[in-house]
């Protein structure tokens, strides 16, 4: 099964309200990077245990880690989750910069350093939240 496939799947397997929402996000992400890599996490380590939740990735960053090797990973995350949806914004520097520039015109919705947490689309200003995915995007491209 290729990634588009995985992605797919996944989505299907939400209950309705949630399979709207993360069919929406996952085109307004698209949108946000057309073209971008397209990644599935299955949230299962090496030995087939579930670590985390499964994530759909979009775009490509690489990793640094203090011993000098480095990975690929995806710019942007979302997952569903048992009290709504995730979004994660990755490779941000300033871990404040979410929370101050999103946190008070979002809505209902929990802003940490790297995640948008909230319940349903309903609860967010949709707009704020495809700026910030908007931004995840560029602020990695501009690091390149």
């Amino acid at each position: 099964m290729n990634v588009q496939e995985q992605i797919e799947k996944y989505i299907a397997s939400q209950p309705e309200t949630k399979r709207s929402d993360m069919q929406e996000l996952h085109l307004r992400t698209l949108h946000a990077s057309p073209g971008c890599k397209l990644w599935f996490e299955d949230g299962k380590d090496s030995e087939n245990k579930t670590v985390s939740n499964p994530n759909i990735g979009y775009g490509s960053y690489t990793i640094q880690y203090a011993n000098g090797k480095t990975r690929e990973f995806f710019q942007i995350g979302i997952s569903a989750n048992k009290t709504g949806i995730s979004v994660y914004i990755l490779g941000i520097d300033d871990k404040k910069y979410l929370a101050q520039t999103y946190g008070q015109e979002i809505g209902k919705a929990s802003v940490t350093g790297y995640c948008i947490r909230f319940k349903t689309l309903k609860d967010i200003n949709i707009d704020i939240l495809e700026a910030a995915i908007r931004y995840g995007f560029e602020a990695q491209n501009e690091k390149k």
